[in-house]
């Protein structure tokens, strides 16, 4: 039996299209350009991060019947990542996660065409009851339903649980049961949406910090894009920024953030510590092309994280 700690990584799956601009973007017109694919999904790319780490994970989630599926599960398997408890539906498309790139290799507009994840539901949940129940991480997305999402981290609370909420449309869903979880990492648009008020400023940051550690969340960290990652637990806060940032492709950032994050508990670190390993996961994924930097390491990163801009607050 490995002796490694286990996550379980509760989310979506699919596969992201990428379109990159050779010039300036400009909309409502046809832009000279190419595209990529690669496999993505929040949960999936938490995963893989987590992963190529060093960790023990097992990913739970569906796909389709089809080469999408096929191809997600083959290659996520091949970072590490456990999918044997991943559930193939037939007839059924695999989530695909469609983004354009301005010049900037910044996110214009996106569409996600994600019904497949209705059958992420509460019996594929109690059926992987048991296995989850063993890890010492579980991590969520928002790709699940609000029920389902308030059914299983019910189910689960007794362990560390972490959510990702993928966007602020989707951070309305686990509003009403955000202190369950043990760390959340919303960006600025969702943590409004979280705690009902405006972050406009530090003062700000700290008050809506405070809100979500009196509903029961230990470990707040929220992303202020260029400005970095403001943190927040019973002990420390502050801001934690990357200098001198080559952006390749933005789109993965905000996963290897959360696996940063997961990685930096189950090793033992302080939140600070964590924020900026984290923070030097986020650097990697933007000096890649595709949404996982297949080089990242233990080392890599580490040596990364000594480079980070702290501001303690």
């Amino acid at each position: 039996m490995s002796l490694k700690k286990k996550v379980a990584v509760i989310g979506g799956i699919n596969m992201d299209i990428a379109g990159f601009p050779h010039g300036q973007l400009i909309p409502g017109d046809s832009n000279p350009g190419r595209t990529k694919l690669s496999s993505g999904g929040v949960g999936r790319n938490i995963a893989e991060n987590v992963a190529l780490l060093g960790n023990h994970v097992e990913m739970y989630s569906v796909v389709g019947d089809d080469l999408y599926g096929k191809s997600l599960l083959d290659e996520t398997s091949l970072s590490g990542v456990d999918m044997t408890r991943v559930k193939v539906i037939a007839e059924e498309s695999t989530g695909t996660y469609m983004a354009v790139l301005d010049e900037n290799m910044d996110m214009h507009v996106a569409i996600s065409s994600m019904d497949i994840y209705e059958f992420l539901d509460k019996d594929y949940i109690l059926k992987n009851q048991k296995e989850i129940m063993e890890s010492d991480i579980i991590a969520f997305d928002t790709n699940l339903s609000r029920d389902n999402l308030e059914f299983a981290a019910n189910l689960f609370k007794e362990n560390r649980l972490f959510l990702d909420t993928v966007s602020s449309e989707k951070a309305k869903i686990a509003r009403d049961i955000i202190g369950l979880f043990h760390t959340i990492k919303p960006n600025r648009l969702e943590a409004q949406i979280l705690t009902g008020r405006r972050i406009e400023n530090e003062n700000d940051l700290l008050a809506s910090a405070d809100l979500l550690h009196g509903e029961g969340v230990k470990n707040v960290c929220i992303s202020l894009g260029s400005d970095g990652v403001f943190f927040s637990n019973s002990t420390e806060r502050g801001i934690v920024r990357i200098p001198d940032v080559r952006i390749k492709n933005a789109t993965g950032a905000g996963d290897a953030f959360q696996a940063g994050l997961i990685h930096g508990e189950l090793a033992g670190m302080s939140l600070l510590e964590s924020a900026k390993l984290a923070s030097a996961m986020a650097a990697m994924a933007m000096d890649a092309e595709s949404t996982i930097n297949k080089n990242i390491t233990v080392e890599k990163v580490l040596d990364l994280s000594k480079k980070m801009e702290v501001r303690k607050l």
